[in-house]
């Protein structure tokens, strides 16, 4: 109790699709990934 479960994220994972579109967040997931590597990227350098 008090936590987190899998079926809640489930339901809030479709919420969003719905709200938004596979194709939106696909691309978001896209850029967020890109810009972690690229965070990741600026930190080794320094």
């Amino acid at each position: 109790m008090g936590g987190i479960s899998i079926w809640q994220l489930i339901i809030v994972a479709l919420i969003l699709v719905l709200l938004f579109g596979s194709k939106k967040m696909r691309s978001l997931g896209s850029d967020l990934g890109s810009a972690i590597q690229g965070f990741k990227k600026s930190m080794q350098e320094d």
